[in-house]
């Protein structure tokens, strides 16, 4: 275990901030550590793992094509792209019917920026104050918070911020110039915040009144994370460009932008990827959708979000400001600093995430069963209880 830590300290980057585990092995809803010890993973890698870590189906998908063939260019037609394409297509919501493949959420929004300028012939771009888009120039540049964006301005220009939720605000910043505004319909790494079917709506009307596009970014709430395949369909909404990452492999590297018919001019030549499209993440990718299509995980992720919400509800805690979430997106909002609480959980067995300063994120796989959900209650009623949360100053009401 030292020496796994002594390495990655010696030769990583340093741009990590590292928990002290060695994480070596996953399969379903649980890793272990270099010791041999279980944690309940309620990350998933940062909302990777939605159908569970090694699901056979996937590793089966993978082992068979890696013996057949890794990687061809999008130059070259592939039996394996083609199928993941047309699979994809179909489930994508409305007339969302071209797909543009990549390998991260990032590449994602990067690529639905570009296209949405390239369609407009519009260099603006509205996005929402506290949302992340990523950190690729481009998706840095819609993303808000400060601390990501600062040690590498000047950023693109043309972007621009209103409050997350605020028709009327939003109403204000769309103008002749806007190429289109990006949303997310949860905002994760923003504090897992909600917005109505009203505003996303409002949002869509604008966006075609005046000429631009919309783009959803669901690179997190993609994939049946909270109670829907994606999002967006909870309010029957159908964007102009959709992006999505993080669980669409099972855990290879990839991401996507799915296409409405208001979006033109893509042609040949104007935008790629050495990797996108690759065969092994392809027969990842459709293994993944088969799962969803044999188990319903979003279905279930909707039931059992909803219980779990009200269980962490129903314990009452002075410490807790506010449960939110949807499906299996679950932030709770502390009136201290989450990050010890965290390291907490950790020390009890369960991997969680933070969402800003104050919000402890959950993601857990969508295979995570009902029991192992009340051992994560438990838990949070003992750390959340503990003499932890008074021995530190309280954030003001």
């Amino acid at each position: 275990m030292s020496n796994i830590f002594q390495q990655e300290d010696d030769f990583g980057s340093g741009v990590y901030a590292k928990r002290e585990v060695a994480i070596v092995r996953g399969e379903g809803t649980t890793v272990w550590d270099a010791n041999g010890r279980s944690y309940l993973d309620c990350a998933a890698g940062i909302g990777v793992a939605n159908v569970g870590h090694c699901h056979p189906q996937v590793v089966a998908a993978i082992t068979t094509q890696a013996n057949q063939l890794i990687t061809c260019q999008e130059m070259f037609y592939n039996d394996q792209r083609a199928t993941f394409q047309a699979r994809l297509a179909a489930a994508l919501p409305g007339d969302l019917n071209r797909v543009y493949l990549c390998n991260s959420g990032t590449e994602a929004v990067e690529a639905a920026i570009k296209f949405a300028r390239l369609s407009t012939g519009r260099p603006g771009i509205v996005a929402a104050m506290r949302g992340f888009h990523g950190r690729t120039l481009g998706a840095l540049s819609a993303t808000h918070k400060k601390e990501y964006r600062q040690p590498f301005e000047p950023l693109v220009s043309q972007f621009s911020h209103v409050p997350f939720g605020n028709s009327t605000r939003l109403d204000e910043a769309i103008t002749e110039q806007t190429a289109a505004v990006i949303l997310e319909i949860v905002q994760g790494e923003g504090g897992v915040r909600l917005a109505n079917a009203d505003y996303f709506h409002e949002a869509q009307r604008l966006c075609q009144e005046r000429g631009a596009l919309l783009i959803i970014d669901e690179v997190q709430t993609g994939y049946g994370r909270t109670g829907r395949l994606f999002a967006c369909e909870h309010f029957n909404l159908v964007p102009d460009l959709l992006c999505l990452g993080k669980a669409m492999a099972g855990g290879l590297p990839m991401g996507a932008v799915g296409i409405g018919p208001r979006v033109q001019n893509l042609a040949p030549g104007l935008h790629g990827s050495t990797f996108g499209g690759n065969p092994l993440a392809c027969a990842a990718g459709t293994a993944v959708l088969d799962i969803f299509q044999q188990t319903d995980l979003a279905t279930r992720a909707a039931t059992l979000g909803d219980q779990f919400r009200t269980q962490i509800e129903a314990l009452n805690l002075p410490l807790v400001r506010e449960v939110r979430g949807l499906g299996l997106m679950i932030g709770i909002e502390l009136r201290q600093r989450a990050m010890p609480f965290v390291q907490a959980l950790m020390d009890e067995g369960i991997i969680a995430l933070t969402a800003g300063s104050t919000v402890i994120r959950l993601l857990p796989p969508l295979t995570i069963t009902a029991g192992e959900l009340d051992h994560v209650v438990a838990a949070l009623a003992r750390v959340l209880t503990s003499e932890r949360s008074t021995a530190r100053e309280q954030l003001p009401a």
